[in-house]
């Protein structure tokens, strides 16, 4: 992938996040690794306007290459993605779901067993840090090592993924699984699988998509 296709990637995504109702207005940012540095969506970009040549390029320390001012958010980004060479991809949403366990600083634990496509037996939620701030990238890191997504407390949600479209679906399931573990609190007390069955779940996860997993 070349960088104008990059950069045109970014902008459907932002634009697939708005349709599907995960982000609305300027909430929310993506980035993408792109060699040695990263694109990221620029500070206040939205789709009714966002274009390929809008999005910002940085070095993962934080250095603009070239124009453009990036989201207030890309201290996170370059922190996940300089800490994490497997990651190719970052998304940060404002998902009503997800925003809300968030600010009842709420981990979604493993009430099904699809919590374990994140990376561990639970969905960590991140100490409490001002929007924009180093603190909170800090946070941020910490919170979701050793797994693909995490909540960050009073804020949203934060996905990374081996591509973009990886990102992307998970963050799709983890604003659906956000919004069943809240249908299922509102129902009773969900029945929690124990740490015996998430390593079974684990295992075939590990198989995924051959003849060892389930019909």
């Amino acid at each position: 992938m070349d960088e104008q296709q990059a950069r045109e990637r970014i902008v459907e995504a932002v634009l697939f996040l708005e349709e599907k109702g995960l982000n609305h207005g300027s909430a929310g940012n993506v980035s993408l690794r792109l060699g040695d540095h990263l694109l990221i969506t620029p500070t206040g970009g939205r789709g009714s306007w966002l274009k390929p040549k809008d999005i910002v390029r940085l070095s993962l320390d934080g250095t603009v290459q070239g124009d453009g001012i990036p989201s207030s958010e890309w201290r996170f980004h370059t922190g996940i993605l300089g800490r994490r060479p497997e990651a190719q991809a970052v998304v940060h949403t404002h998902a009503d779901c997800c925003v809300a366990l968030s600010c009842l600083r709420k981990p979604i634990p493993a009430f099904h067993y699809m919590v374990a496509s994140f990376g561990g037996n639970a969905i960590p939620v991140s100490r409490y840090e001002p929007f924009g701030s180093k603190a909170l990238a800090e946070a941020a890191v910490e919170a979701i090592e050793g797994h693909y997504a995490c909540l960050l407390a009073n804020h949203g949600m934060i996905v990374t993924g081996r591509s973009l479209q990886h990102a992307l679906d998970l963050t799709v399931k983890l604003e659906t699984l956000a919004r069943q573990y809240i249908l299922a609190c509102q129902a009773g007390d969900p029945v929690m699988l124990s740490d015996e069955d998430m390593v079974e779940v684990h295992r075939r996860y590990g198989n995924y998509g051959t003849a060892a997993m389930p019909e």
